[in-house]
């Protein structure tokens, strides 16, 4: 390599690490995700200092000791940022940065800096720059030392001729323009927000079942979309790496289902942001189905984790009661001793190798069972007249066999037991009260 390229190439962010454990919590799992984030930001990870306490100091978040042992480790490690695997009031990033002489960021900010690489549609960008925009009004400080505040006179006389009015500081000028900026992209989002509804509605209207995919981020979701509809969508091997909701479509024994891969969850995943990607969550309260994906090749502690961590996000945007089949990815990594553990530990979960497209089959079947108790088949003899009905069915989706005959036309539907009503002057069959399975 040149010394050219030397100099050109751009030389990663180095950080150090601080963090704050309970006790008798492993630090190396605890910790094991806010490296897998600075990586997947592009930065290296130096360093790490532990405070075992339950509750964070109010001024410095860490205990005054260990901010001092935590100072002597940035001054010989010498890092670009320090980074604290906690959500930072305002107050306490401002005073480990004055400490520490070094930017601070709180795991807040990584997520966001990871979201702000990540997001490829308007919608995505937008929603990244408002959580930005939000997450920075409150941290906005003073930068500008040598720009005083407009009109500050001397003594008790107030502010003198000529500087009455409309003088402000800088920061209050930035903090006067990121509020007019939140505002426009507000309203931006509620524009694409109408957009997406209006298709939504169009899939709300329609019979074709309609299945979400939700997990632990890096669980292979987008793999699993791709192995499942023929899709494209970005995959890589880094968190965060879907933002933005994708909707393709798979077929069944004759019926069409839509499945949407939505953005990959994390443990303690900051409240603020479940609120600013609303959008992709929404995709989930609005399914039939909800496919939580999860990584079957790790520990089962940190399984167990994972789906909380879904679970929890589900719960937080409502769709936590919605019917749910669990999908343990990644078996292709196992033996068939530990196949045999991971089934009996989860009698109920579909394994399944996405990457290898192992046993695609029996999600599919699964996805179709979960369905089947909400279809009806039904005969018809529908009055060459009355015609219209049928096409109503075939808007909606529904899997439709006819065949014109001289008394009429004689229909074979599986319908949503909700559509069943506005055929049954029609049926020939008697109506049953068990559903059929439709795979």
């Amino acid at each position: 390599m040149t010394d050219y390229q030397n100099e050109t190439e751009q030389v990663p962010e180095r950080a150090v690490i601080a963090a704050m454990l309970a006790q008798g919590v492993d630090e190396e799992a605890a910790l094991e995700e806010i490296r897998e984030l600075l990586r997947t930001a592009g930065v290296v990870a130096g360093g790490v200092i532990v405070q075992r306490r339950v509750d964070p100091h109010p001024t410095t978040f860490l205990g005054s000791g260990k901010v001092d042992e935590l100072k002597r480790l940035v001054e010989y490690e010498d890092p670009d940022i320090v980074v604290i695997d906690d959500v930072l009031s305002p107050r306490q990033q401002r005073a480990l940065e004055d400490k520490l002489e070094r930017r601070v960021l709180d795991r807040t900010a990584v997520i966001l800096d990871i979201f702000a690489l990540h997001a490829h549609t308007a919608e995505g960008k937008t929603q990244v720059e408002l959580a930005q925009l939000e997450y920075n009004l409150q941290r906005m400080r003073g930068l500008w030392t040598h720009l005083e505040r407009l009109g500050a006179g001397g003594g008790n006389a107030g502010p003198g001729i000529g500087t009455r009015g409309p003088g402000e500081s800088q920061l209050e000028t930035d903090r006067r323009l990121a509020r007019r900026r939140i505002s426009i992209l507000r309203g931006r989002l509620k524009d694409l927000r109408r957009t997406r509804a209006t298709q939504r509605a169009s899939r709300q209207d329609s019979i074709i079942p309609k299945v979400a995919l939700a997990g632990y981020t890096n669980a292979g979701k987008s793999t699993l979309l791709n192995a499942l509809t023929g899709a494209e969508v970005s995959m890589a091997n880094r968190l965060f790496e879907t933002l933005d909701p994708t909707t393709r479509a798979f077929e069944r024994g004759g019926r069409r289902y839509l499945v949407t891969d939505t953005v990959g969850f994390i443990e303690r995943l900051p409240h603020q942001l479940v609120d600013a990607f609303a959008s992709t969550l929404e995709e989930t309260v609005l399914a039939d189905l909800i496919v939580m994906v999860a990584d079957g090749s790790q520990e089962e502690e940190r399984l167990h984790a994972h789906l909380e961590a879904v679970r929890d996000v589900l719960a937080q945007v409502g769709a936590g009661e919605l019917p749910t089949v669990l999908a343990l990815n990644k078996i292709d990594r196992l033996d068939e001793t530990q196949l045999e553990h991971l089934q009996r530990r989860h009698p109920d979960a579909v394994l399944l190798s996405a990457r290898d497209q192992v046993n695609l089959d029996g999600l599919m079947d699964r996805i179709a069972t979960e369905f089947s108790s909400r279809w009806e088949h039904v005969e018809l003899l529908v009055p060459y007249a009355n015609a219209g009905i049928l096409s109503e069915l075939y808007d909606a989706g529904a899997p439709v066999v006819r065949s014109d005959e001289e008394d009429g036309i004689h229909a074979s539907a599986h319908l949503p037991k909700r559509l069943v009503p506005k055929v049954a002057q029609f049926r020939t069959d008697e109506p049953s009260d068990t559903a059929e399975v439709t795979a």
